[in-house]
């Protein structure tokens, strides 16, 4: 089935490392690889709150692109882990232009997935004579109604079993807001309550993101939240803490805004079965979005890793490496 599918390039590893303050108490920790003379691409990573991974350094030509990864604000190896304050979609815009400087680069192509790619659009709309070209995956623009099919009614229909289980951590009376519900435990002084809650919001996208899993998650399987990295704790945090902010954007206003990206070439990869952020959002972004390139990517789901947007993501990437 995946035969002649393209694979990943080879592991590297960074040339140069670095931690950037960007103020209000964050610290931002960066790297660079591939060819320091290349083109410059970021890698915005998904959740908001989830990290960067080495994997993620593999989407790139290692001898044409110079790759910078980062995590933003309260994740990865960022510091402090898991703080709120200070922490939203504007932040991060102004955090992405410090790092362009602190890097060198005059402009740059964006990659990002999911929430990487709600960057993205945030900051070429915000900064287009900064960007290239993009590279965008699982597009999520943060309506209302995408925000409600995964967390109220839409995506449980397709998953009644781990919705049960999400949606049977909160009491009956408090399900009318499941993310206003899990915000009350997420920001909860007690340590314990924090980790119970973080391990159910957690489960519920690691159980939706594969279309075909090739073995569940131990997120997805687990019976208990035995123990809870503070990682995790931070992601959860992180994400539903912009949900329930309305990712500080105005309703619709990514694709409203999408003719500002009028001359800046680009590539939107989509899972059809794609059920974290179906593919109606990256649609409509393809036709607001002056000179966008579709790929519908049969037979996949929301995750970078699955063979067909793997292979997609890499041909674009090879296509605006020079």
């Amino acid at each position: 089935m995946s035969e002649g599918l393209r694979k990943p390039y080879p592991p590297i590893e960074p040339y140069r490392t670095g931690r950037l303050d960007v103020g209000d108490g964050h610290e931002l920790a960066y790297e660079l690889c591939g060819n320091p003379e290349g083109r410059t691409v970021v890698f915005l990573h998904g959740g908001p709150g989830s990290g960067y991974s080495t994997h993620h350094r593999r989407l790139f030509d290692p001898a044409r692109y110079r790759i910078c990864l980062f995590d933003q604000r309260g994740c990865g190896r960022s510091t402090p882990l898991g703080l709120l304050e200070a922490n939203t979609t504007w932040h991060l815009i102004a955090d992405l232009e410090r790092l362009r400087q602190e890097i060198g680069a005059e402009t740059w192509l964006l990659f990002g997935g999911s929430w990487g790619a709600t960057l993205a659009l945030a900051y070429a709309e915000t900064h287009p004579e900064r960007v290239l070209a993009m590279v965008l995956r699982g597009v999520f623009s943060g309506r209302r109604s995408e925000l409600r099919w995964f967390y109220e009614e839409g995506a449980d229909r397709l998953f009644p079993d781990e919705w049960e289980r999400f949606a049977g951590a909160i009491p009956h009376a408090e399900r009318g807001d499941l993310i206003a519900a899990y915000h009350r435990r997420l920001t909860d002084p007690d340590r314990a309550v924090r980790a119970a809650a973080a391990w159910s919001w957690a489960a519920w996208e690691a159980a939706t993101v594969m279309m075909r899993s090739v073995a569940p998650s131990a997120l997805a399987t687990a019976s208990a939240p035995s123990h809870v990295a503070d990682g995790t704790i931070a992601f959860a945090r992180i994400e539903n803490h912009y949900f329930i902010h309305d990712l500080w954007l105005e309703e619709g206003q990514l694709i409203r805004d999408a003719g500002r990206l009028a001359g800046i070439p680009g590539v939107i990869v989509q899972g059809r079965y794609d059920v974290v952020t179906p593919a109606i959002t990256s649609w409509q972004l393809h036709k607001a979005w002056p000179g966008s390139e579709y790929r519908m990517v049969e037979g996949a789901g929301h995750a970078f890793a699955e063979p067909g947007i793997l292979h997609a993501l890499l041909e674009a990437t090879d296509r605006f490496a020079d």
